[in-house]
């Protein structure tokens, strides 16, 4: 059993873990995508924590897309999010295309003074991989299009949240106890 247990726990869902590149002071989302062994590459640093002499590294054009979708993410988080930690890891993938993947690990209990209200725990980890494989003449068209690609689907994603999840309970607590409003055209007048 020992032998399958990464196995095992690839197959379930674990809360994104945060680590410190202690070159810059920055935390950042570990995951499968800036792995390698057991070393994890900062998208800040581009160094692996704890040190790996032979770690896989993007291209420097690709490291530099990666640097500059770190630094708008950043801002892109903290507009939607009030905060958190987010990171950006891109790769060469075989069809002389690229793979990103954004991460977004958010803690609401931790900023309860935020618009959304007061949370005594919560968190959100949100995950998107995104493969391009097509070539633009200018590399920021990339940013653009995934920026744009992210949005939507956080977008859809919370709305989907909203209607079903919250609209369901809604929902529920009116069928258990009504508004009063409700109550009192039930009631009888005596």
């Amino acid at each position: 059993m020992p032998n399958h247990s990464s196995d095992l726990l690839s197959q379930v869902d674990q809360p994104l873990q945060v680590l410190c590149d202690v070159d810059c002071g920055k935390e950042f989302i570990l995951c499968e995508y800036n792995r390698d062994a057991d070393s994890y590459r900062s998208p800040w640093s581009n160094k692996y924590h704890p040190p790996l002499e032979d770690g896989s590294i993007p291209s420097s054009k690709l490291r530099k897309l990666e640097t500059e979708a770190n630094e708008i993410f950043a801002i892109y988080r903290d507009q939607y999010y009030e905060g958190g930690i987010s990171s950006v890891y891109m790769w060469e993938d075989e069809n002389e295309g690229f793979v990103a993947c954004f991460l977004i690990k958010k803690d609401g209990s931790k900023t309860g003074q935020g618009r959304r209200g007061y949370l005594e725990e919560g968190a959100w980890d949100a995950i998107h991989v995104i493969e391009m494989n097509m070539r633009l003449s200018v590399a920021d068209g990339h940013l653009c299009n995934m920026g744009r690609m992210i949005e939507e689907m956080e977008g859809k994603l919370r709305n989907s949240l909203d209607q079903v999840y919250f609209g369901k309970t809604r929902e529920m607590v009116c069928t258990l106890r009504p508004p009063s409003e409700v109550a009192q055209m039930r009631m009888p007048e005596s």
